[in-house]
């Protein structure tokens, strides 16, 4: 009898019934990203021209909130730190005229800016809780406090560095638009203020990739 007992016991082990393991139906997606791009510049002052790669860097954290019931749409507000440098030459001439006695040379300037970013999306993907590649349209707009900015100046003769923290727009605003697959997403954001406070009309005006990350 105890034989039979104990043979009866892997049967009644395999025959109760195995539940699924249920998947998280409250996920979330892409909640750090990362970008780099080509800063084109609008209106720039008449007489410069950029040269090398002016880039932009950002990085941060966004927090995914959900606003339909399959999770295809959503909101995203969040925190980043942003860089640009912005590399532009003027020749001398444009600046005293030809002359004489005075040789042609090219002046170099390049304007770098630190900010903190306050980026808030609008989101749609069609992502499921068990993928990770799938389509984005990701769109909202990007408030930007400059916490630094310097410009340098670079000729044959010299080189000068100062601060124009006073002389720009702390507060920067713009739209943005992110569209992909997977791992890359086509990046462009639009600055809607100028830089600077007075004169120049410069703004940016960014192409590049973002990357999403959970």
């Amino acid at each position: 009898m105890r034989i039979l007992f104990f043979l009866w016991i892997p049967f009644f082990c395999f025959s109760q019934e195995i539940k699924p393991i249920e998947m998280d139906s409250l996920y979330r997606e892409d909640q750090f990203y990362a970008s780099l791009s080509y800063n084109l510049v609008q209106n720039r002052p008449d007489g410069f021209k950029q040269f090398s790669f002016s880039p932009g860097i950002t990085f941060g954290i966004l927090r995914d909130f959900p606003i339909s019931k399959n999770r295809h749409w959503a909101i995203a507000p969040g925190i980043g730190y942003s860089y640009n440098n912005i590399k532009q030459f003027i020749n001398s001439e444009e600046i005293v005229g030809a002359t004489e006695n005075t040789t042609s040379e090219n002046i170099r300037t390049i304007i770098t800016t630190h900010s903190m970013d306050f980026p808030l999306e609008i989101r749609w993907r069609n992502s499921t809780q068990n993928s990770h590649s799938f389509w984005r349209i990701y769109t909202g707009i990007k408030t930007s406090y400059v916490f630094n900015s310097k410009l340098k100046l670079e000729s044959t003769t010299e080189s000068t560095k100062e601060s124009i923290s006073d002389e720009i727009n702390r507060w920067q605003y713009g739209a943005y638009i992110s569209v992909g697959f997977n791992t890359w997403n086509p990046y462009i954001y639009y600055g809607l203020n100028p830089i600077f406070k007075e004169g120049s009309k410069m703004s940016n005006f960014n192409v590049g990739f973002i990357f999403y990350i959970l």
